[in-house]
């Protein structure tokens, strides 16, 4: 699409197609459901907004003091404050959130590896990483067990499978290594070495984030099909408060998907 207002439109036209005269509705960042109609009008106001829609439902597991939403995805990270039950992000559009520090273009399956870090550790020395297409996230959560293993899923940078003799291919391209070159333990260095790269930006925005809030958080909230990361980047700033997982609230299919279990659950509230 040339602009975000033409992919919306095409989606909410889309949607309204489908609905073949159903009761559609679309989300609003003001926290809404309007039809596509009203939708067409603004279409700005509904461009990504599933982080709001997931953040006005996890409120309500932390009604009191201040705390923090962590949304770790395939392809981003949401870091959404709350203060008192209420939503206390300071953005709303994509630029701004990242400003803010509340959104972190980073997740567990997609984001290329030559973005987390410039160096990864080979046989006791740092290598300069390739700036290339050749390896994502999932890749070295793959080879860390963090991801399970799907031959099937061929939605990977070279076509192959997701298993951990094909993610420690790739990630041997990524210092331009041959598969001869390149074991299984030189993997799990990399892969170490990547995730903790990937944990400290998540931290730096936490922090931002957490710095602009009158006290400090005392629940955090994780979900997303990269939770596992988010307990990380709890654990390297030392969280001591509260953690709820809606991985075990909801269960890890739902979590995946919490914005579209959100979005449901905020819809059927709405007609009561």
């Amino acid at each position: 699409f040339e602009s975000k207002t033409d992919g919306v439109k095409h989606i909410v036209q889309s949607v309204s197609e489908a609905a073949d005269g159903r009761h559609a509705r679309i989300y609003t960042l003001d926290g809404k459901l309007v039809t596509p109609q009203v939708a067409l009008r603004d279409p700005l106001n509904v461009a990504a907004a599933n982080w709001h829609a997931l953040s006005r439902y996890a409120v309500r597991f932390a009604p009191t003091d201040a705390a923090i939403l962590l949304d770790v995805g395939s392809t981003t990270c949401d870091v959404v404050p709350f203060v008192e039950g209420d939503l206390a992000a300071r953005a709303s559009t994509d630029t701004g959130r990242l400003l803010a520090g509340e959104l972190v273009y980073t997740g567990a399956d997609r984001t290329p590896l030559c973005s987390v870090a410039h160096h990864a550790p080979y046989r006791g020395q740092q290598c300069p990483l390739a700036r290339e297409f050749f390896a994502t996230a999932r890749d070295i959560y793959l080879i860390l067990g963090d991801l399970p293993e799907e031959p099937a899923n061929t939605h990977t940078v070279d076509g192959r499978g997701s298993t951990k003799a094909d993610a420690r291919r790739r990630l041997g391209r990524m210092i331009c290594a041959d598969d001869d070159q390149f074991n299984h333990r030189d993997a799990v260095a990399m892969a170490h070495a990547m995730s903790e790269s990937q944990v400290r930006s998540i931290v730096t925005s936490v922090e931002q984030v957490v710095s602009g809030l009158p006290a400090q958080p005392t629940r955090a909230i994780l979900s997303g099909q990269g939770e596992f990361i988010g307990r990380r980047v709890l654990e390297q700033m030392g969280w001591t408060g509260e953690t709820v997982s809606l991985n075990a609230k909801l269960g890890p299919v739902v979590s995946r998907c919490a914005p579209a279990h959100a979005l449901a659950v905020l819809a059927i509230e709405a007609t009561r």
